[in-house]
């Protein structure tokens, strides 16, 4: 936690314990909407919150939280990295499977209401929330990751997104160069836009490497349905039939049910691989699958996080879209455990390649 707060002045018993109801009840209003947790700060800044003090973030997490080892962990690297260099205090949070709208504008409230001006939402699934919640609160400053739509738009929102589909491209083509089989799969979360971009990338770089590749995919949930970015159950059973028919590297963009790509890659057996996602998951990953995890497309969402709560304490915060690409560090390819080590000298012209606009990546399927 941020620490005690001591008063200034002599407080009247009445006054005393009205507070304290009152801080009870914003504590139960964010516990209802999701799991939450106070994080320390690593010093004071000269960004504040309300009161004074250190800067204070809060971080609303998408399904999974922080220990999802994908996307969310990212978000929390960027977030941990504020508290030690920024000395920012922070409270997270994170949604629940299936909750509706209104949790997720009471999380963010919530968040506000309790002294929390710097607030992030990691996931498009807020981008209503962000959009509505900002406007009632003008003095807060909000980003949210991986939307740029109307309904997030606000003159106090900063909209974060990635080039997705650009490291696909780079993994897609590891893939394609890798495969002894001429056979590879897709494993999406939920089939949204954002994940076609991760497809689309993927096929792109495979095809430009072998053209007469296969390529499987398949999506564990539609909209508005987005559990399957935290069930490996139904990651494991997705990239079991892809194994099964053939295919030797499967790439995920599941989220949490990534784990289930990976437990079906070790269960396929020797030359079977799982390609990572958001996080260098070879390093993240449980340790007895990471030996089988090809490479990941990593999505620094970190980057992201950590320069938003900056520029908010240097006061040089821009409302408005901006874009990570692989050109700025946004997005790459990691390459723990050395196997792609051999086709470095292949990988390289293709992403100077897509760095110079020379290579195109579609952001569709």
């Amino acid at each position: 936690m941020a620490g005690p707060q001591h008063l200034n002045e002599e407080i009247p018993l009445r006054r005393a314990l009205t507070m304290t109801v009152v801080a009870t009840t914003l504590t139960l209003g964010l516990a209802a909407c999701g799991s939450d947790s106070d994080t320390g700060s690593g010093g004071s800044g000269t960004g504040t919150g309300k009161g004074g003090g250190a800067l204070k973030v809060g971080m609303a997490y998408d399904v999974g939280g922080r220990g999802d080892q994908s996307f969310n962990d990212s978000a929390a690297k960027g977030l941990d990295k504020a508290k030690s260099e920024l000395g920012v205090s922070a409270k997270e949070s994170e949604a629940n499977t299936g909750e509706a709208e209104s949790a997720r504008e009471q999380r963010l409230q919530s968040l506000v209401d309790s002294g929390y001006t710097t607030i992030v939402a990691i996931g498009f699934a807020y981008a209503k929330s962000v959009g509505k919640v900002a406007k009632a609160n003008p003095d807060v400053k909000f980003a949210i990751i991986d939307d740029a739509s109307d309904d997030s738009k606000g003159d106090n929102v900063e909209q974060i997104t990635f080039a997705e589909q650009e490291g696909s491209y780079l993994v897609g083509a590891a893939a394609a160069l890798k495969t002894k089989t001429n056979h590879i799969g897709f494993v999406g979360g939920v089939q949204t836009p954002l994940i076609k971009k991760f497809e689309a990338g993927y096929l792109a770089g495979a095809k430009k490497v072998k053209p007469s590749i296969k390529i499987d995919s398949t999506y564990l949930t539609q909209l508005p349905d987005v559990s399957g970015f935290a069930d490996p159950a139904k990651g494991k059973t997705a990239a079991d039939g892809q194994f099964q028919a053939g295919a030797d590297i499967v790439y995920h963009a599941a989220g949490g049910s990534g784990a289930g790509v990976f437990n079906a890659a070790k269960a396929a057996g020797a030359n079977h691989w799982a390609i990572g996602v958001d996080s260098d998951q070879a390093l993240t990953a449980d340790p007895s699958v990471r030996s089988l995890i090809l490479t990941s497309m990593v999505k620094n969402v970190n980057v992201g996080v950590y320069d938003f709560i900056k520029s908010v304490k240097d006061g040089s915060f821009k409302a408005g879209k901006r874009e990570f690409a692989l050109k700025d560090g946004g997005v790459g390819v990691a390459t723990t455990g050395g196997h792609i080590d051999d086709i470095k000298t292949k990988l390289d012209p293709l992403r100077e390649q897509i760095i110079s606009g020379s290579i195109k990546v579609p952001t569709t399927p």
